[in-house]
């Protein structure tokens, strides 16, 4: 007999009772018996891919992370940037994920088994605002749970690009926020490289030209002309460490 497979949506003001985006997952998880959880965010456009395929991706793995896309609205430079970090981000997260390194994921677009969750969620750091994915994340490598990944077309889902600068900022703030509660060791390693990096490159800013060519070679074929790679990697530093200090100063909430 087959898994059963529940998609678990969390919406602010519909399922948080004004707590959050944990306690949105905590009542959504609690309120389902199906054993695989395919966890989505509510403003994405979902993957096409059948239960049955997801299932069937999930395989005998504990939790699955899925690939994501990222489009933009109007085509403004502002959003044009995200998608080509966005790309570069999620062409990592798959690389090192299959060579059995992952250090990120997204709780927009994840598989895990209900159990493996439910024993999680005590870590999931309820105190912070988001962070549930990759904290969940931690988990699964603390405890020698299987971590699969799946790259298919069908797998992925779509999210949008912010639409104004103020805008990303706030999320990425909200990502950052949570940073110092990492406690796998590829995860604050890559975190310090890039941290390193984004320092070095403020004081020296021809820097760049360094490891440009590997994160060029993350979306090389993606269409995104090298010249806008080298903007990105140009203002990255500054709006990084922006987001960093903000997000440890003053994290936002879901």
């Amino acid at each position: 007999m087959s898994a059963t497979l529940a998609h678990i949506t969390p919406v602010r003001g519909v399922n948080d009772e004004g707590k959050g985006k944990k306690h949105a997952l905590h009542c959504l998880v609690n309120a389902t018996d199906a054993e695989v959880l395919w966890l989505h965010d509510n403003d994405i456009e979902r993957p096409r891919a059948s239960d049955e395929e997801a299932l069937a991706a999930l395989g005998d793995a504990d939790m699955l992370i899925l690939p994501l896309r990222m489009r933009t609205m109007r085509n403004t430079l502002i959003e044009r940037l995200q998608v080509i970090e966005y790309t570069a981000l999620q062409a990592l997260t798959i690389r090192q994920a299959k060579r059995g390194k992952p250090i990120l994921c997204s709780g927009a677009n994840l598989i895990v088994r209900r159990e493996v969750w439910i024993e999680a969620e005590p870590y999931l750091h309820p105190d912070i605002p988001s962070g549930d994915d990759m904290f969940l994340l931690e988990y699964c490598k603390r405890t020698g749970r299987k971590i699969g990944v799946c790259d298919a077309e069908k797998m992925t889902a779509v999210i949008t690009a912010q639409p104004t600068l103020p805008d990303l900022l706030r999320q990425r703030m909200r990502w950052a926020g949570k940073a110092p509660h990492y406690t796998d060791s590829d995860i604050r390693r890559f975190g310090a490289m890039v941290t390193i990096a984004i320092v070095l490159q403020l004081f020296c800013p021809p820097l760049v030209l360094l490891y440009l060519p590997w994160e060029y070679g993350l979306i090389r074929g993606k269409g995104f002309a090298p010249l806008e790679v080298l903007l990105l990697a140009l203002v990255y530093p500054y709006y990084a460490l922006i987001a960093l200090i903000g997000g440890l100063l003053h994290p936002t909430r879901w």
